[in-house]
C-alpha cells in the first residue's frame, strides 16, 4: 500500500488534471482510443483478417477488364502469367482516432504484402510489395429499431494509400511485364479490399462492441448482493468511446433493490488526456455498494471477558455518574452496538468519510432486561480506498464520536459527554474491526483485466470514485 505522503502527491497531480463536466449518469466508462485499437487488433486476428489476405484472388480480380487503355493490357498478361497470388501478408499497427468533425472515430488498418507470379519468360518468381491502408469510420447509430449502438460503416482503401512495387530487380524481358501486372493491380486491389476484408473487419467491430458491452455488464459482487452495470447510451468525444451506465443493486435472490439512473447529480470528469481507460462512480452508487457491504447489524460482547481493560475504566467513568449503578456492574455486564441504517459516504477530493447513525446499550448483567442507558452515537471514519491488483479495497481508520446523546436512562440522569471517550474506544476496539473485516475481501472489477490490464488504480474527486490502471 502506498504511503500517506505518496497518496497525498497523487491526489494533487489527479486534482491538477481534472475537469468540472456535469454528466447525468451514475455511471461513465471511457475507453480511449488505444483501447478500442488493442481490442480490434484482437477481434482481427480471432477473425483471421490476414489469412484474408493472403488469399485474395490477385489474378482473377485482374480478368476484370478495367475501361479505358488498361482494358487492352489485360489478355496480354494474362497470356504470359502462370500464376498470381499473394506469397506473405501482414495487418501493421491500426491507427484510431476523432475524425475532423469530432462526431465518428477514424479506424485505418495498414497491410503490408508480398504476391508473386510466375511467367515462362524467367525461371524465378517476380516478387511485388503492396502497401494499402484499409479505412472506415465509427459513429453512432440510432434509431426506432432499436438502442443507440456504434457501429463501422464506409470500409474502403484509403485514398492515395496504395504503392506497389517491385521487390527485387528482374531482367529487362520481364520489367514490362512487371509494370503492366502493377498497373492492372491499382485498380484491383482496393475492389478485393472493398469485397474480401472489409466485411471481416465490420465482423470483427461488432464482435468486439459485443464483447465490450458483456464486459460492462459483469456484475460487481458486493458480499451477498451485486451491482450491476448497463448502458444507457454510446458516444464519441475527446478521441474516446464514453458509455454512459446506469446501475441497479440486486439483492441474493437477484431482485433489484436500487436503481441508479440519470439524475441532477454531477460528475467530475478526468481529464480526456489521462488514462486508457476510466470508470467513474457517482457517489451515490459508491455509497450504495459500501452500504451493501456494511449492512446494519448488532453485537454484543461481554465486555469484561473480551476487554477487561476497557470495563475497568467504563465502570470508573460511570462511578462519576453514580456509584450505585458502578457497584452493579457484574463480570457478566454486556455492551450492546447497534448500526442504524445504512453508512453514509462522504466524498470529497483525495478523502473520504463515513458516517454512521449507533446505538449502545449498557446491561449490567447478562440477565439484565434493562440497560443502565442508552446512547444514541453519531460517528464517522475516515475511508481510505485503494487497489489491489484488479480488486477495490476499501479500510476504515479513526473512528470519532461526532456527537453523542441520552437517549434512554435506568440511572441517575447524566450528560452523556462524561462517557464519550470510553464509548470511542469500545467501538474503535468493537465496531470497526468488524466492519473492517466485512470489507478486506474487496471488490473484484473484473472490467481491469477484461480490457488488457494487469491492476488498477483509484482516485477520488469531491463527488465519484475513479478506477483506472495502474502505472505501470
Amino acid at each position: 500500500m502506498a504511503s500517506p505522503g505518496v497518496f497525498t502527491l497523487l491526489c494533487g497531480l489527479l486534482a491538477a488534471t481534472l475537469v468540472r463536466a456535469t454528466l447525468k449518469p451514475p455511471v461513465v466508462l471511457n475507453l480511449r482510443a488505444e483501447v478500442i485499437r488493442e481490442k480490434l487488433t484482437q477481434a482481427l486476428e480471432a477473425h483471421g483478417a490476414t489469412a484474408v489476405l493472403q488469399q485474395l484472388p490477385l489474378h482473377s480480380a485482374m480478368r476484370e477488364k478495367p475501361a479505358g487503355v488498361l482494358s487492352s493490357l489485360v489478355d496480354t498478361v494474362l497470356r504470359n502469367i502462370v500464376w498470381l497470388k499473394v506469397t506473405s501478408a501482414s495487418i501493421l499497427q491500426l491507427q484510431v482516432h476523432t475524425s475532423a468533425n469530432a462526431q465518428e472515430l477514424v479506424v485505418k488498418i495498414p497491410m503490408d504484402m508480398v504476391a508473386g507470379f510466375n511467367t515462362p519468360l524467367v525461371k524465378t518468381i517476380v516478387q511485388l510489395h503492396l502497401e494499402s491502408e484499409a479505412q472506415a469510420t465509427v459513429r453512432l447509430q440510432t434509431g426506432a429499431s432499436g438502442p443507440a449502438r456504434l457501429v463501422l460503416r464506409d470500409c474502403a482503401t484509403s485514398p492515395g494509400s496504395l504503392r506497389i512495387s517491385l521487390l527485387h530487380k528482374v531482367s529487362f524481358l520481364v520489367n514490362p511485364l512487371a509494370n503492366m501486372v502493377m498497373k492492372l493491380l491499382v485498380p484491383a486491389l482496393p475492389k478485393l479490399v472493398k469485397s474480401q476484408l472489409c466485411p471481416v473487419i465490420e465482423l470483427a467491430f461488432n464482435d468486439m462492441y459485443a464483447e465490450l458491452l458483456e464486459i460492462i455488464r459483469v456484475p460487481v459482487s458486493l458480499g451477498p448482493e451485486r451491482l450491476e452495470f448497463d448502458v444507457l447510451s454510446p458516444a464519441i468525444q475527446d478521441n474516446a468511446v464514453q458509455f454512459n451506465l446506469g446501475a441497479r443493486l440486486l439483492d441474493s435472490e437477484g431482485k433489484v433493490t436500487k436503481w441508479f439512473n440519470n439524475s441532477a447529480a454531477s460528475l467530475t470528469m478526468p481529464s480526456p488526456n489521462s488514462a486508457p481507460f476510466s470508470l467513474v462512480v457517482r457517489q451515490d452508487v459508491v455509497n450504495a455498494a459500501v452500504a451493501a457491504l456494511l449492512p446494519t447489524e448488532e453485537l454484543v460482547i461481554l465486555l469484561d471477558y473480551v476487554l477487561p481493560e476497557l470495563a475497568r475504566e467504563l465502570k470508573s467513568s460511570i462511578r462519576v455518574i453514580s456509584e450505585k449503578a458502578a457497584d452493579q456492574l457484574g463480570p457478566t455486564q454486556i455492551v450492546k452496538i447497534v448500526t442504524q441504517d445504512t453508512p453514509e459516504l462522504l466524498l470529497s477530493h483525495c478523502s473520504a468519510k463515513v458516517a454512521q447513525q449507533i446505538v449502545l446499550d449498557l446491561f449490567p448483567t447478562s440477565e439484565a432486561y434493562r440497560p443502565f442507558f442508552t446512547l444514541g452515537i453519531e460517528a464517522s471514519s475516515e475511508a481510505q480506498f485503494y487497489a489491489e491488483g484488479d480488486r477495490l479495497m476499501l479500510n476504515l481508520n479513526e473512528l470519532r464520536s461526532e456527537r453523542i446523546h441520552l437517549m434512554n436512562w435506568d440511572i441517575n440522569r447524566f450528560e452523556p459527554e462524561v462517557l464519550k471517550n470510553i464509548t470511542t474506544d469500545i467501538l474503535i476496539s468493537v465496531l470497526l474491526p468488524n466492519e473492517n473485516g466485512k470489507l478486506r475481501p474487496g471488490i473484484p472489477v473484473r472490467m481491469v483485466k477484461a480490457l488488457g490490464f494487469e491492476a488498477a488504480a483509484c482516485s477520488l474527486t469531491k463527488d465519484a470514485l475513479v478506477i483506472t490502471p495502474a502505472s505501470s
